[in-house]
């Protein structure tokens, strides 16, 4: 279940008090809460074989929203006070302006608890840590001679939310989050090149620094950096591509699941408005949506409204099924919110967002895709991409990417850019791997200037006829 927590009224405010300044300000309003945040963090960054920073933050404060129809009025601070509450809700509460509305249910509650109670800066202390990064540094650059550079960077936090409505009930949650990585820097006859490996979650520090946890990132990230000392420049033109499996879901984030948040089809600004029904991907592609994943990076037992997260399908054997959804666009669509409204932190209004979203598997090897493919590339690890959610457009740049010729792996690549339309390459899927697997816990989604952590998953798959920029001169 939620873990059972108090309203935090050493903060400043009484429970009486906040819940009497926000039933005044949602009067006539459809929707509205008192948010309120905690966070902890700290962080440490070792480069060029010394600690280059260290940090340890504590962020505090309240959002107070009341919304209207389709206006939100929204007041923040990171004052905790009966002043500042009361500013906050003499702002917000101006979006009615006469309007009468009628004020939703509170979102159900929940038994689930995702992830641990123990805060991850609980252990081990600072001076731990530094060694350990001291530790990694030395043993990686010993992995190999043309190893130049090593970066590694730890980071946690606990981020504990409690959320107040005018029916006066009270949510709350407590989420750990972690990541580890490591980046190498290789060079070989004046050539440099870097590889780059990390994971986390939803868990306390001992999962991550294990000997074989943070080995097999440098281990990783040292031949992600070989393997790009060797590439040659990409091809360019109209190819078949396959994708592997896990991080390379990320494509599938950005091109296709942020055109699938409520808030752009419900104004209708998504390549896929409109489509609800219809046949949007091929057949055998089905897309989830779950919050409810233990552990992992992109879950929350609740959202930032309150409401319990879930499993929700929105693409199901290629038919547009759902959308995710918060509690005001949900309304507005007639529909059931989703456990999708999500915010970066209490000065941020929440709106749908993505959590773990995942292709499922199919029923063919990935060995038996890979040799499908007879003039192609096989991308196995993307670094940035966007997306232009009204036209579907996206452009992705592999970090990791081989040619393909008659079924069989060549050459790696560099510079190879993935170009396309998020529905049209839903409609090229033609092979399904049964190998899906999840990303090692490293996405952060942008989205109107606000990141939340996220997940992504997928099978191999291949797309046929996407356009591949290259570097390679004709």
């Amino acid at each position: 279940m939620t873990k059972e927590t108090q309203f935090p009224e050493e903060l400043g405010v009484p429970r009486e008090t906040a819940h009497r300044i926000l039933a005044d300000a949602v009067v006539g309003a459809d929707d509205g809460e008192l948010f309120i945040e905690q966070r902890q963090s700290e962080s440490l960054l070792f480069d060029n074989g010394r600690l280059k920073s260290a940090s340890h933050d504590i962020v505090q404060g309240f959002g107070l929203r009341v919304v209207a129809d389709e206006a939100v009025g929204y007041g923040h601070s990171s004052e905790i006070s009966e002043a500042a509450l009361l500013r906050a809700a003499d702002a917000a509460s101006g979006v009615k302006r006469g309007y009468k509305g009628k004020l939703a249910d509170k979102p159900r509650g929940t038994n689930a608890r995702l992830y641990s109670d123990t805060s991850p800066l609980e252990a081990p202390g600072f001076a731990s840590k530094v060694t350990l990064v001291e530790e990694i540094d030395a043993y990686t650059r010993a992995l190999n001679p043309l190893v130049k550079q090593v970066t590694i960077s730890l980071a946690g936090e606990i981020r504990k939310v409690s959320i107040l409505r005018a029916d006066d009930s009270f949510v709350g949650d407590d989420q750990p989050l972690v990541r580890i990585n490591v980046s190498v820097m290789v060079e070989k006859d004046g050539r440099q090149e870097t590889g780059s490996s990390g994971g986390g979650g939803r868990f306390a520090f001992e999962t991550i620094i294990t000997p074989n946890v943070w080995q097999h990132h440098a281990k990783e990230a040292l031949r992600q950096a070989l393997v790009n000392l060797e590439a040659i420049p990409a091809p360019a033109g109209e190819m078949d591509v396959v994708l592997g499996a896990g991080w390379p879901g990320i494509l599938l984030h950005e091109a296709v699941g942020h055109g699938l948040e409520g808030d752009f089809n419900r104004k209708k600004t998504s390549a896929f408005s409109g489509l609800m029904g219809k046949q949007v991907a091929s057949k055998g592609v089905t897309v989830i949506d779950d919050g409810t994943m233990p552990d992992r990076r992109g879950s929350v037992t609740i959202d930032d409204e309150g409401t319990p997260s879930q499993s929700t399908t929105l693409i199901e054997d290629g038919i547009l099924v759902g959308y995710m959804q918060d509690r005001q666009n949900a309304r507005l669509m007639g529909v059931a919110p989703t456990g999708n409204g999500r915010r970066q932190s209490y000065a941020h209004e929440p709106m749908p967002r993505m959590t773990n979203t995942c292709m499922l598997g199919g029923d063919t090897n990935s060995e038996e895709i890979l040799s499908s493919l007879k003039n192609g590339i096989y991308a196995v690890a993307f670094g940035g991409g966007q997306v232009d959610i009204v036209s579907g457009k996206f452009v992705f740049s592999c970090t990791e990417a081989y040619q393909v010729s008659d079924g069989k792996i060549g050459a790696p690549i560099k510079g190879a850019m993935l170009i396309g339309n998020g529905p049209e390459a839903m409609q090229r899927v033609s092979m399904i791997g049964n190998d899906m697997k999840l990303d090692p816990g490293i996405g952060t989604c942008g989205k109107n200037g606000q990141g939340v952590p996220v997940g992504v998953g997928q099978p191999t798959i291949r797309i046929d006829r996407l356009t591949v920029g290259g570097t390679a001169l004709g």
